[in-house]
């Protein structure tokens, strides 16, 4: 009872602070071919999928901070469908959010969760690359967003992972058609506007991959609609955050 009351008073937040809501599902993707994307991961709590995220060595995944809303306490590696999971494939979580995470209005939306044991790599499971170094994306680059969430707006989750092509958005016009709302420091805009494509409720946390490298997290979006033409979907930068995310690897720990 008093998850579901959390989880209603923060949608009614972000209604009274910004235009804004979480991103899930993959809108107008395709099914993802089962030896590719192998890095994704589903973060649950103790009875669903929450969130989306990706492996980035044996020991963490990225997802989205907000995501934490969701009381996450396991991540599932290993399968593209969600209804053919064994224990082999769970691995219970800490997680490990920057200070300067407070809200979705104010950025810095991302989290790493350190897994209880070491990844078990193989055929079924690959991390990542992230950037080297602090990158600018180029103008109408094709990426990749994928994950587990809602088909499209009212509809239910996908239980087969999804992907689709978003383009790369030029920041300075994705925040004029955000306007008046003001983007947080730190995104990367793709997909959602001046196509039917894009992410909904359900795909937070997930991965946008440009080649073979994932760049950005996925973050919000405008009010829950998925019925793309719409302003474009936002994602957290990840170079903006590779000195924090290379400490915490470096430790080991929170």
């Amino acid at each position: 009872m008093m998850h579901s009351l959390h989880t209603l008073l923060f949608f009614l937040l972000l209604a009274c602070l910004g235009r804004n809501t979480l991103g899930s599902e993959i809108i107008n993707g395709k099914k993802v071919p089962e030896n590719l994307m192998l890095y994704m991961a589903s973060v649950q709590n103790d009875r669903y999928h929450v969130c989306g995220g990706f492996l980035i060595n044996e020991e963490f995944v990225v997802t989205a901070a907000h995501c934490d809303d969701s009381n996450p306490t396991h991540v599932v590696l290993g399968t593209h469908d969600l209804n053919n999971v064994n224990n082999k494939m769970r691995y219970r979580v800490k997680r490990c959010k920057p200070p300067s995470y407070s809200n979705i209005e104010s950025g810095n939306d991302i989290m790493l969760l350190k897994l209880s044991e070491k990844a078990r790599l193989g055929n079924r499971v690959q991390p990542i690359r992230l950037p080297k170094t602090e990158m600018k994306m180029k103008d109408k680059a094709k990426c990749r967003v994928a994950g587990w969430g809602q088909m499209g707006t009212g509809k239910g989750d996908a239980v087969h992972l999804q992907m689709v092509d978003v383009p790369i958005i030029n920041l300075n016009d994705c925040k004029k058609k955000w306007a008046p709302f003001k983007l947080p420091d730190n995104v990367i805009c793709a997909g959602g506007d001046d196509t039917n494509k894009g992410f909904c409720q359900g795909d937070s946390g997930g991965p946008l991959v440009c080649g073979k490298v994932a760049v950005g997290v996925v973050s919000f979006n405008n009010d829950k609609n998925c019925n793309y033409p719409d302003v474009p979907n936002v994602y957290t930068d990840i170079s903006k955050y590779l000195d924090w995310i290379k400490e915490i690897l470096k430790k080991k720990n929170c």
